[in-house]
């Protein structure tokens, strides 16, 4: 496919790469930032777009795996490091009301619930809070991906009924 032909296929995939793209983002300055590094990826590697693949998923593919490492660099830079002599507040966020003992306490026994889980349940929802994504999980534990996401479910429910007696 020569340079011309190309480009005017890029161009006429611009409204559904918008669609797409404030799909992903949900923001309109977002999704238009997204169309322009999908764009300016696309033509960067118009040489290693084969003939006879699918272009409009090519191209597609090219935003949602941009989203994506824009969404994990995101997440790395949310990313707190804990000072504290004991590490007692790692991976919680500045704003996250743990300021006096009695907070603390609610978490010790979220934490305690959460153990007493079976691992077959304890396992997945940790992994779920950690930030790991459904499928990962179910990669990681051999098991289909409907049966991580039910336990998930079921762990978060026992998690809410036995600590009910602290929702204000």
């Amino acid at each position: 496919m020569n340079t011309e032909t190309f480009q005017n296929r890029l161009l006429a995939l611009q409204d559904n790469l918008l669609n797409f793209a404030f799909l992903l983002t949900s923001n309109k300055d977002d999704a238009y930032d997204l169309l322009q590094d999908t764009t300016l990826k696309a033509l960067d590697n118009e040489d290693k777009y084969k003939e006879n693949t699918n272009f409009k998923g090519w191209v597609f593919t090219i935003m949602r795996n941009i989203f994506i490492n824009q969404y994990r660099r995101l997440v790395r830079s949310a990313t707190i490091i804990d000072q504290s002599d004991d590490m007692y507040r790692l991976n919680v966020s500045g704003d996250s009301g743990l300021y006096s003992p009695e907070d603390s306490y609610a978490v010790k026994e979220m934490t305690d619930v959460i153990r007493s889980f079976s691992d077959d349940y304890r396992i997945p929802f940790s992994m779920h809070i950690a930030g790991y994504r459904y499928a990962e999980i179910a990669e990681y534990m051999h098991l289909p991906l409907g049966t991580i996401k039910s336990r998930i479910y079921y762990a978060r429910k026992s998690l809410q009924n036995k600590l009910s007696d602290y929702v204000d």
